[in-house]
């Protein structure tokens, strides 16, 4: 896979782009964090339990507040297997899902192990991080889909009949890789959203996502960046309920106040299905008056809020950059250092890679945070 020639980043520009790293990875997390204490419950319970108004601040989940589930500890492994990627092209490796693929097996390793002390030399920094091995109620498929070490393609997809966000969640940080043709982020998240799940639904809405997380990162607005994903989706077989799902989303921002009748009318299986939870989030992210009401609007539904959520403030962070994220919500967020501190690693390893590893030059500071295995 091959990608454009790389743009000159002025200071300026890398300013910029670092802020919306930051604001896709930690508006993730958050989204994440508010939804994981409502996920599951009908509006009613919701509403029953935090009033008319639903769920309109973090409240405890995992036994804490701002506790995030496996959707973020996955998209934090995203990023990982993205830089490794950038780093093992030096070597002329370079085949970035099986990179992803390798990323995910460690993510998947700390659903197993006990800590980072069993992990292999080689597996780099994120994968210390003592944080990421609580288990927080993975999708099914993900844990099957990684159970080996059989890399599923789009040939042979693994889980062919998994149809759920479980891959859509982690999709986000391809959409940052703003130097690449949007055609080739799509084909990179499909292709690795086909390592777990293997349902056209699926490995499309996530394709989709990626389209539409590049497009506002690169300046767009988000119903252009929506239509910029339909046209990546249409040569693609399998891609109509995809596609009309977003169509609807677009659609409903047109009728009138945002409600949760609205939100639920947007997918036919309450956003368990991959599509539905996309058209919740795109629309979520159109009609929000900013990221926390998008954010609120993003849980207050019935379904998975945690995926919902998680796929509503990594849109809006990529759109408005970290500080325009709720500063109170950052403050109790679980692991923000390790996503602030991933997320600048990727902002600069996308900007000054050569200068970390190029032919010239090798920083073996960060050939020991990113092995080149």
């Amino acid at each position: 896979m091959s990608t454009t020639a790389a743009a000159v980043w002025g200071r300026a520009e890398q300013q910029d782009y670092r802020a919306r790293v930051r604001g896709c990875l930690l508006g993730g997390a958050i989204g994440d964090a508010l939804g994981a204490a409502v996920s599951g419950l009908p509006v009613e319970a919701i509403r029953k339990v935090h009033g008319a108004d639903g769920l309109t601040d973090l409240a405890p989940a995992y036994g804490r507040r701002g506790a995030v589930t496996y959707a973020t500890q996955l998209s934090l492994f995203t990023v990982d297997g993205l830089i490794r990627a950038q780093v093992r092209r030096d070597t002329g490796a370079w085949h970035p899902p099986s990179d992803l693929h390798r990323a995910y097996l460690r993510w998947a390793a700390t659903q197993r192990d006990w800590g980072p002390d069993e992990r292999r030399e080689g597996d780099g920094w994120l994968a210390r991080q003592e944080w990421l091995y609580a288990r927080r109620d993975p999708a099914r498929a993900c844990l099957t889909g990684l159970g080996d070490d059989v890399l599923g393609t789009l040939d042979a997809p693994k889980n062919p009949a998994a149809r759920d966000a479980g891959a859509l969640v982690r999709s986000a940080p391809f959409g940052l890789l703003v130097g690449w043709e949007p055609h080739l982020v799509c084909q990179l998240a499909v292709e690795c959203a086909t390592q777990t799940h293997g349902h056209p639904g699926a490995y499309l809405a996530a394709g989709a996502y990626a389209v539409v997380v590049h497009g506002v990162a690169r300046g767009q607005d988000i119903e252009s960046a929506v239509r910029g994903a339909l046209a990546q989706l249409a040569p693609r077989p399998g891609y109509e309920p995809v596609a009309e799902v977003l169509n609807r989303a677009l659609g409903a921002v047109r009728q009138g106040a945002p409600t949760p009748d609205r939100i639920a009318s947007l997918g036919d299986t309450d956003g368990e299905a991959a599509e539905d939870a996309l058209a919740i989030a795109v629309y979520c992210a159109l009609v929000g008056e900013d990221v926390r009401h998008g954010l609120r609007l993003s849980v207050n539904h019935d379904g998975p809020s945690e995926v919902t959520g998680a796929l509503t403030g990594a849109l809006l962070g990529a759109l408005h950059g970290e500080t325009a994220l709720p500063p109170a919500w950052l403050a109790e967020l679980e692991g923000r250092p390790t996503l602030l501190e991933l997320a600048d690693d990727f902002a600069m390893e996308m900007t000054q890679g050569p200068a970390l590893h190029g032919p010239s030059a090798a920083s073996p500071g960060w050939l020991a945070r990113y092995p080149r295995v």
